[in-house]
């Protein structure tokens, strides 16, 4: 049954016209299909922040009143993110400036606890971000096993990542989206396999995130991060980790600090105030999109699903346009394939990446070459990693205009 906090049956939700108005950047003659480097915020995320910094940027912990509700005001965002990744209960979220300095904390963290023998897998298909942190722990005696690509479909095969499985994994680092292929993983069977043997699963949701509800219960995995300046947020990032995936881990915080006082052992010199200010304000956002009354996670979910219907036409009309052309290699799940999100990418036989992307980007539209830092990847598929691949990235605000003019560019240089 809908929860109270539902949309009203009969109640028109915004459309497509009164989403874009919400972001100020839109306004622009930029078409902005490279989100998967930096998403667009909404202008009552920008306000806030704006405010924050302006009436209240002081120092948490004190006595007086405006102290107070500031160290409120960070417990509060990072109980939102919580709520948002579907952790209520599970576990506890560690704020931080990327995803990447969230992954080697953690790495740091389990360096400590690495006896020689122990096993860390890390898949081939990954962000360099969640894959490098990892591979430092050789130093300290973890030997280091890979998840492999099909060197065809770039396709991670669950059959591949059992084989290098053992009593000896302690880590699982994967993603759960290729930020170049775009292809869904099913973090759940990869949880579950992770259980067989005891292993802990570190998920990079980065690319996930801006498409799809995050949800870390169902998932059953032990620390899930992503990028909040990904999913219309301020520029930082978030670390879900379950209790028990805490115990016996020790944050870099200083030594006064007790090891249990989470999340704060975690984050270093503390998190960005007024990037909690803003990650608040996309609660009001979150409202908006879905008109609830009240950001809970029932809006959290609502908002993921429409997210999902709003890309659904971009994708399939770009994936279907991409695989009608002679010569053009999509890099990652085509029409009708593997479940995906529009995070598009695609080389043609004999040109330059970087020429095709310029054709768009000389013409302002925002797309993006290179190997997005998924350069072992590009390597794995026999992609020149220094050209790289051709990257669309759409969201929930992109227009079908927009594809169609992205499409009317390129079409000529294809």
């Amino acid at each position: 049954m809908p929860s109270s906090d539902s949309t009203p049956p009969g109640e028109t939700l915004p459309d497509l016209a009164a989403i874009r108005a919400a972001f100020p950047a839109l306004v622009q003659d930029t078409v902005f299909l490279e989100n998967a480097g930096g998403s667009q915020i909404p202008g009552v995320v920008a306000d806030r922040i704006h405010a924050y910094l302006r009436s209240t940027y002081v120092q948490l912990g004190a006595d007086y009143a405006l102290s107070k509700y500031c160290t409120q005001l960070v417990e509060d965002a990072h109980s939102f993110a919580r709520t948002y990744m579907g952790g209520d209960g599970r576990g506890e979220v560690v704020l931080g400036p990327s995803s990447s300095q969230l992954c080697r904390t953690l790495a740091d963290a389990y360096a400590d606890t690495i006896q020689p023998g122990d096993e860390i897998v890390v898949a081939e298909c990954g962000h360099e971000a969640n894959i490098a942190p990892w591979l430092r722990l050789e130093r300290f005696g973890a030997t280091i096993r890979w998840w492999r690509v099909d060197p065809e479909t770039g396709a991670s095969p669950l059959a591949n990542l059992r084989a290098v499985l053992s009593e000896r994994t302690r880590v699982i680092a994967y993603t759960h989206v290729s930020n170049l292929l775009g292809e869904i993983i099913d973090v759940a069977a990869v949880s579950a396999l992770a259980r067989e043997v005891g292993a802990h699963t570190v998920v990079d949701g980065v690319a996930f995130a801006p498409h799809r509800t995050l949800d870390v219960d169902a998932w059953d995995c032990d620390w899930y991060v992503y990028s909040i300046y990904k999913v219309f947020g301020p520029h930082m990032a978030a670390l879900f980790g379950r209790h028990e995936a805490f115990e016996g881990l020790t944050g870099p915080n200083h030594f006064f600090v007790p090891a249990d006082e989470l999340p704060y052992k975690f984050e270093l010199g503390g998190v960005s105030h007024e990037s909690c200010a803003g990650l608040l304000a996309l609660r009001d956002y979150l409202t908006f999109l879905t008109g609830h009354k009240a950001c809970t996670r029932d809006t959290v979910v609502a908002a993921g699903a429409r997210w999902e219907a709003l890309e659904a036409p971009l994708q399939a009309r770009l994936l279907a346009w991409l695989a009608a052309k002679p010569g053009v290699r999509l890099v990652g799940p085509g029409p009708g394939g593997a479940p995906r999100v529009p995070t598009v990418s695609f080389c043609r036989d004999g040109q330059s990446s970087r020429a095709i992307s310029l054709e768009a980007e000389h013409r302002d539209v925002a797309i993006r070459h290179g190997h997005m830092y998924a350069h072992r990847l590009c390597t794995a598929l026999d992609i020149p990693p220094e050209d790289g691949v051709v990257r669309v990235s759409a969201v929930h605000y992109n227009t079908p205009d927009e594809i169609e003019r992205l499409i009317e560019i390129l079409d000529p240089a294809l």
